[in-house]
């Protein structure tokens, strides 16, 4: 009996092992991962980046997971922990934490992402899957990976590499394809200085998201080939990917969020700009992400809290959100906050100004504070009447502040203590 197709995209997920390598610091965002990884910066008022390619995952029907940590990993593996512990290791299901450690050799560090995978190449052959779901785990979106498996398996390829198309102004800071009729790969360039653009569309390229899916006896050869090459630096874009093309059958299958017919959203919140920009989005009546769609919920861990209040009702002195999002143990007291995301635990107080900002948890703005276009990072404890936003040239001087005028604050700016854990 042939498997319909619904029927196949079950069989392949529940033999798939997800691999979310989240080791990456993410430099571009600046001193916002100083003390944590990229994938454990907060977003979107309550989750973390690396609950997105997690929840994608569980949302496909993908219930074997494993996290490769490296940079500052503490909070990461504190946050997967907490929010995704509770997997059913009796049926199988499970989200294992694979951070850095001696185990092939004497290097202690993952030197590429094709290297991260190598080395955890005995505990991967212990789960014995039939494909692997390899994902950057410092994204923000949506994504069904039933479809592209099934696409890999029908397509009888060797290597699929999920693909977007980004702005050829944009695309040197990714992985850029070629492809032929069909959607075989036939060129891959990672990090091009001259992208190459799309033939009927000049303005466009054919960026890697990161995702890849191997049938997983082939990965295995793939990578032992890989180490054994002393030129290699070990990495899939750089140089795994490049040389399969050559030899193998390599195909890009497009993205597409699920439900969307003509868009996808799709964001690689890298810069402090682009951060900022995102978190923002969500705020808007009809966002591009939906973080309320029932039907593809994005799972968290978030500790018990209060509602939100609001208080005092007196003119020049009333507690009011306009155009925003406010998350749980937040106190709006006798402020105002406009088209502003807050997360947890956040205080503003008696006569202070908040706008198109982006305050993390635990953070305090004084009384008679005003913070426009900033992003304050987690505990900070913005003192009375301090202006941040308002005159950049100043801000320059004690915080940081992106090209396009976003004013990053955390605690060691203002000369407070840092939370080690994060």
């Amino acid at each position: 009996m042939v498997d319909s197709p619904k029927r196949l995209v079950s069989r392949i997920t529940r033999d798939t092992l997800a691999l979310v390598l989240a080791g990456g610091r993410g430099s571009r965002l600046r001193q916002l991962t100083d003390w944590r990884a990229k994938p454990a910066v907060p977003f979107g008022g309550k989750f973390r980046i690396i609950d997105f390619p997690l929840s994608n995952c569980a949302n496909s029907g993908i219930r074997r997971m494993g996290v490769l940590t490296q940079y500052k990993a503490h909070s990461l593996i504190k946050h997967v922990q907490l929010a995704w512990g509770g997997n059913h290791v009796a049926r199988g299901e499970f989200v294992e934490l694979l951070p850095a450690q001696q185990r092939m050799n004497d290097q202690s560090w993952y030197s590429g992402t094709a290297d991260a995978v190598y080395q955890n190449i005995d505990i991967l052959r212990s789960h014995d899957s039939e494909y692997t779901l390899i994902l950057a785990g410092d994204h923000i979106y949506k994504m069904d990976y039933g479809p592209m498996i099934a696409f890999h398996v029908e397509k009888g390829a060797d290597l699929t590499v999920g693909c977007i198309h980004v702005p050829v102004e944009e695309a040197g800071a990714f992985g850029v394809m070629g492809i032929v009729e069909g959607g075989r790969v036939d060129s891959f360039v990672e990090k091009p200085d001259n992208p190459p653009t799309l033939p009927h569309a000049p303005d466009q390229s054919l960026a890697s998201m990161g995702i890849y899916v191997f049938r997983t006896d082939f990965l295995f050869e793939q990578l032992i080939l890989d180490a054994d090459d002393p030129d290699s630096e070990h990495d899939f874009g750089k140089n795994v990917i490049p040389r399969l093309i050559e030899d193998h059958n390599v195909y890009a299958y497009p993205f597409c969020e699920p439900g969307a017919e003509n868009h996808s959203y799709w964001r690689d919140v890298g810069t402090i700009d682009a951060y900022w920009a995102a978190n923002l989005e969500l705020i808007g009546v009809e966002p591009e992400l939906n973080l309320y769609d029932t039907e593809w919920p994005i799972w968290t861990y978030q500790e018990q809290l209060p509602p939100a209040k609001f208080v005092f009702d007196e003119d020049g002195r009333r507690g009011m959100a306009i155009d925003s999002m406010v998350s749980g143990g937040c106190i709006i007291s006798g402020a105002i906050v406009r088209h502003s995301l807050l997360f947890s635990n956040v205080v503003v107080r008696d006569q202070a100004y908040v706008e198109d900002s982006v305050i993390l948890p635990n953070v305090e703005v004084g009384e008679g504070a005003e913070v426009r276009r900033a992003v304050i990072d987690k505990g900070c404890v913005i003192p009375s009447g301090m202006q941040i936003g308002v005159d950049l040239a100043a801000d320059r001087e004690r915080f940081e502040v992106s090209p396009n005028g976003v004013v990053l604050v955390t605690p060691q700016m203002l000369g407070q203590r840092l939370h080690m854990v994060r």
